[in-house]
């Protein structure tokens, strides 16, 4: 242990999991001419080459003895520096941590918490809005809410199913059934897809073609309009009057109940067990499984309604 270069695994570390100096320093914040004297150095130490040859035309690439470093320093490490964050954290039993994509967080998680603490006024919920899917034990929380199947192995429940229904703005459909020739909803659902913009949503699970293969219309131009990382950016372009999007209905539930957006249509596509809840396997706490209950409770109220 004494003997470990600890800096330089660091950086180096960082270079294996970046795939580059430029990126390691970024990530390190640090200059990449720090990480190039961190790697020099640990070549020198080890005696031996850690990276192959390389210019800038072609990207970085680790000689087998630097593969295997790289990848067990950054496991090392990786576990390191978790269990150093939860030492710092030490949280008290009756905190709960739960994880969901900002979307859901914003529009869905967010507004129920007031709720959940009159319910639990004894346990302290912290939420983190991640945008890309980790395991529960990287992210830190105690319960993650999935868009979607859960990973192979996870320990997860369902939480509720969804449905997708296009929406836009009532403001914006006045104006494109007017210039049908209808001044309320005489205009055809299939008509109004063709006249507006499509708004898409990056979800997988809510693409247009999901609807057109349902429910039509089968010429609509699906390869234009403008993307969105997420639900909550898509609706309220929808909201801005800026098209049609296909929205999940528990997260524009809110929007359609104060009439900010319109439903085109009463139809819609199932998605069964569209969130589900993931536990870490070391957070078997009562706290922890007071809000699991109480989330999968409001799930079941959420289709209910």
């Amino acid at each position: 242990m004494r003997n470990l270069p600890l800096n330089a695994l660091r950086a180096f570390a960082a270079v294996h999991i970046s795939g580059g100096i430029r990126p390691a320093g970024r990530m390190l914040g640090v200059s990449h001419s720090s990480v190039a004297r961190h790697l020099a150095h640990l070549e020198a130490h080890v005696g031996a080459p850690l990276v192959e040859p390389h210019d800038h035309a072609r990207a970085l690439a680790f000689t087998p003895l630097g593969e295997r470093l790289g990848r067990e320093a950054a496991k090392a490490l990786g576990s390191l520096d978790r269990t150093w964050i939860a030492a710092r954290e030490r949280r008290p039993a009756n905190a709960v941590m739960i994880s969901a994509a900002p979307s859901f967080a914003a529009l869905w998680l967010l507004p129920r918490l007031p709720r959940l603490a009159a319910t639990h006024p004894q346990i302290e919920v912290s939420v983190l809005a991640e945008q890309r899917v980790r395991a529960s034990s990287e992210e830190g929380s105690d319960l993650s809410i999935r868009m979607g199947a859960p990973r192979k192995g996870e320990r997860a429940v369902p939480l509720m199913d969804d449905a997708l229904t296009p929406v836009a703005s009532p403001r914006l459909l006045a104006k494109a059934r007017a210039a049908r020739g209808g001044v309320t909803g005489g205009v055809a659902v299939a008509a109004l897809l063709r006249d507006l913009p499509l708004l898409h949503d990056r979800d997988p699970n809510a693409g247009w073609s999901i609807w057109t293969e349902r429910h039509g219309p089968s010429d609509a131009d699906l390869a234009f309009g403008p993307r969105f990382s997420s639900s909550d950016l898509v609706l309220r372009a929808a909201k801005l009057e800026q098209g049609v999007t296909l929205a999940r209905l528990q997260l524009a539930a809110d929007d359609l109940a104060s009439g900010a957006l319109e439903r085109l249509s009463e139809a819609e596509v199932l998605l069964p067990d569209a969130y589900s809840i993931v536990e870490r396997d070391d957070a078997d706490r009562a706290s922890v499984r007071a809000v699991r209950d109480w989330l999968i409770a409001e799930g079941k109220a959420s289709v209910a309604c």
